[in-house]
């Protein structure tokens, strides 16, 4: 296969474990004969029949692209050990908030796991059965997210089968661990084996646990003698079910769900996936494996082959993580990861497909853009698809006071924010950000179209619009820009394109890119948030990711962050933000450190400048739990007193200021981060902060 082919079937991976996911999610825990009862069988996605958005927070989609950063985060080292990746799990979830189900201690395999870790119990012995038992170390966890790890080897199923064996023995162990190493197995040989059977021969060779290999033996013989799948499916669960397992979700059923949805569903990916959602049990781990596995198996042209699954959800995907800044995501972007970790870990040339936020590279990649839902023109007006790796706009009948709208999500939508698995995110995109993109008109369109770029943005309780200036759109392609304007420092929710025409306008409009880079010019945050002290979470604060047990809006401050133990983080940005100074005025209370962090990469590697103990200034670099300190000086300081405190990161150069002053520069011979998000970091006590300001102008960032 072609490094060209290789990509495409990753992105088909991503795309089908997405889609696998966001089928089997709104009726994940119903039990079989309520999804009869109600769908007889899911061939769609089922959300609005039950009332439930559509993209939402999900553990498969956020454990699946989460942890496998630690391939990024350690270098893409071949040696890499479960004791790394567990120490990923720490850098990327917050406590009670972000990827895992918090089931409890003894319920939960992922939170006991996580709770081993927090308390110095490194992998693999944090999630081994004698640690934690057998029913807890076997239930679903480990196989619904190894498919960030397992495409990293095409064809090459032993490294697939021990990296995925390193990453699944953080949380699992016995049956579980072995079924995870067996999808992996799978995985990897689909990329040029598209032969079900062969498939599984193949990757028998690699099972371990005796129970796992007559699973797999009884699930290969009841689908040779039926192809009908709820005959199998009752066969299974006489011989699997849930009701001969201890715990609340064992890996048995589920996995021999995953295999029986593959084999009656043959090279029909709408229909395996369709099986998967519709036979109960775990519904979105399973038809998110069994979407993944397809993808990679059957390419694009699988997925494609039956009803349009793809335009719903035009490749959107959450990865909830402490990495707020990167949670608004989409299987183009994840797929480009997994591209660059398979390109380090196997020693090939390193071909990034794109540099750009959105270039739409893949077949019919969408990468978040539909139809504005912010729109007033009606839906006939505007629809896109990808034609030759590019965005196209069709538009039709567009005229005077009539625009054709497309936009994609630079936030999680407030509504879903909440629902289940909590939507901990920061906006992608900023005020005075400049955002890039090139376009072009389409060939056979009448010349005569203009274009804006416009966000969507929250201010107070309402959704407004600030757009760009009009371009007029030619048949070369041209490439505009525009900076956002200020929008006290509110969310920004969407960006997208108008199109409109002083005459009759039906045609296309093609985007061939959109980009942004670099921190903002000027986003700013100021004034008190609270409105009422009911009101401690208002819009505005709900753009930050906090692992700090306390972080609201305060009623003659603007924030105030408050922490039980070390390490107390609110962060906002991106990885985009690179070189920029961040502000604030910070008044202490209660605390053994405080003051701000810079270029975070989640809550536990960034670098910070603080106060400590009332007598000492700090520049730090925290990594995996540890901290070195950088520069030290002493400084007195008051309790309750206001102090205007600046952190500069400009390439390895970080200056600390207080009041204007600068008290600590050094540059980190490491060069130990260079982009990443900002905000506050507290240790055991709390803090009051003011006027948060983020400026990437170069007066700003001087040294």
């Amino acid at each position: 296969m072609t490094n060209k082919e290789i990509q495409e079937k990753i992105y088909a991976g991503v795309l089908g474990k997405t889609i696998g996911v966001y089928m089997g999610r709104p009726v994940e825990g119903w039990d079989y004969q309520e999804i009869r009862e109600k769908f007889n069988e899911i061939l769609y996605y089922p959300h609005k029949s039950v009332g439930v958005p559509l993209i939402v927070a999900d553990d498969d989609i956020s454990g699946t692209f989460g942890f496998m950063r630690a391939l990024e985060d350690y270098g893409y080292s071949k040696d890499i050990s479960a004791k790394d990746i567990g120490e990923t799990w720490l850098d990327y979830i917050i406590e009670d908030k972000t990827i895992l189900w918090w089931g409890g201690l003894g319920r939960s395999t992922e939170h006991t796991a996580f709770l081993n870790l927090k308390n110095g119990i490194s992998a693999p012995t944090s999630g081994s059965a004698e640690r934690n038992g057998q029913s807890v170390a076997e239930q679903i966890g480990a196989q619904i997210f190894i498919e960030g790890f397992s495409m990293c080897f095409p064809d090459d199923p032993e490294r697939a089968t021990g990296l995925v064996r390193k990453a699944a023995s953080v949380s699992h162990d016995g049956m579980a661990l072995e079924a995870a190493c067996h999808l992996a197995a799978l995985d990897a040989l689909a990329f040029s084996e598209k032969r079900m059977d062969v498939l599984l021969d193949e990757a028998f060779r690699l099972v371990k646990d005796e129970r796992l290999k007559r699973l797999i033996f009884d699930v290969r013989n009841i689908c040779a003698d039926s192809s009908d799948w709820r005959t199998v499916r009752e066969k299974l669960d006489t011989l699997y079910g849930y009701h001969l397992y201890p715990g609340s979700c064992h890996v048995a059923p589920n996995h021999a769900m995953v295999l029986a949805a593959l084999l009656c569903g043959g090279d029909d990916f709408q229909k395996s996936v369709s099986i998967a959602a519709s036979a109960g049990w775990d519904t979105d781990c399973n038809a998110g494996n069994v979407g993944a596995l397809n993808g990679i198996r059957l390419g694009l042209q699988g997925i494609d082959a039956g009803a349009d699954l793809r335009t719903e959800v035009a490749d959107r995907l959450l990865v909830i993580t402490s990495d707020g800044g990167e949670a608004v995501s989409d299987a183009v972007r994840e797929t480009r990861k997994i591209v660059k970790a398979m390109c380090k870990l196997n020693g090939l040339q390193e071909t990034a497909s794109s540099d750009k936020r959105f270039s739409f590279e893949y077949p019919g990649s969408l990468q978040g853009f539909s139809r504005c839902p912010f729109s007033t023109a009606p839906d006939f007006i505007a629809f896109v698809d990808n034609e030759k790796n590019k965005l196209t706009i069709h538009c039709r009948g567009v005229g005077p006071g009539v625009s054709a709208e497309v936009s994609t999500p630079t936030f999680v939508e407030f509504s879903t924010a909440g629902t289940n698995y909590l939507s901990t995110a920061s906006p992608s995109l900023y005020e005075t950000q400049t955002v890039s993109a090139e376009v072009s008109l389409g060939a056979d369109s009448p010349d005569q179209a203009q274009i804006q770029m416009y966000v969507v943005y929250a201010d107070g309780e309402a959704e407004k619009k600030a757009y760009s200036p009009k371009w007029q759109i030619g048949r070369d392609v041209q490439t505009l820009t525009w900076t956002l304007p200020k929008l006290d420092g509110a969310a920004v929710l969407r960006m997208g394109f108008s199109v409109s025409s002083d005459t009759s306008f039906t045609g296309d409009v093609s985007v061939h890119y959109v980009d942004w880079s670099n921190a903002p010019e000027a986003f700013t945050q100021a004034g008190t948030l609270m409105k009422s002290i009911w009101d401690i979470s208002p819009r505005r604060l709900q753009m930050w990711t906090s692992s700090a047990k306390g972080f609201s809006a305060d009623m003659n401050h603007t924030f105030c962050i408050s922490h039980l133990g070390r390490n107390g983080l609110a962060t906002i940005g991106t990885h985009d933000w690179a070189n920029y100074s961040v502000q604030a005025t910070l008044i202490f209370s209660l605390h053994e450190a405080g003051g701000l962090a810079a270029r975070c990469k989640g809550h536990r590697q960034y670098y910070a400048a603080v106060l400590r103990d009332g007598e000492r200034a700090e520049i730090i670099a925290a990594k995996h739990g540890q901290r070195r300190c950088l520069a030290v000086c002493p400084y007195h300081y008051e309790k309750d007193t206001p102090y205007r405190v600046e952190f500069v990161c400009k390439g390895r150069n970080l200056v600390f200021k207080i009041n204007d002053r600068v008290v600590l520069k050094v540059k980190d011979a490491e060069n130990t981060y260079r982009d990443g998000g900002c905000g506050f970091l507290i240790d055991t006590g709390t803090m009051l902060a003011d006027d948060f300001h983020v400026s990437s102008k170069e007066e700003w960032i001087k040294m």
